[in-house]
């Protein structure tokens, strides 16, 4: 089960999460995410534990505990791997602005006429 942590402390080190996760079950992953450009943590990291029951377990255990400072956020993360995909993350239409017809086409805005 993939666990979603929010809230994290930039100095956080994946090692300190892993072992605030053992104390409820196995971990087989952690990933924290960092900027590309400055490798500073982006606050925000990922949890891998393969048992449900234990994953269920350390979510209600860690939620809103405090952890370097800072009250973590921790919930199940959506499985991308499904192939199912959440609808608000989508991006926009692609038409472009509408012409007075309802219809896509440039998007430069309505002709004006000069008079």
């Amino acid at each position: 089960m993939n666990i979603f942590v929010g809230n994290l402390a930039r100095e956080l080190t994946e090692e300190e999460l892993r072992q605030s996760f053992e104390s409820y079950g196995k971990v087989t992953a952690v990933r924290i995410v960092t900027d590309r450009s400055s490798g500073i943590s982006r606050g925000f990291g990922f949890i891998e534990m393969p048992d449900r029951v234990e994953a269920l377990a350390a979510i209600d255990g860690l939620k809103m505990k405090e952890l370097a400072g800072r009250t973590l956020d921790v919930s199940e993360s959506p499985d991308h791997r499904s192939g199912k995909r959440d609808h608000r993350y989508r991006g926009g239409g692609g038409r472009g602005r509408m012409n007075k017809k309802g219809k896509g086409g440039k998007s430069g805005g309505s002709k004006r006429r000069r008079f």
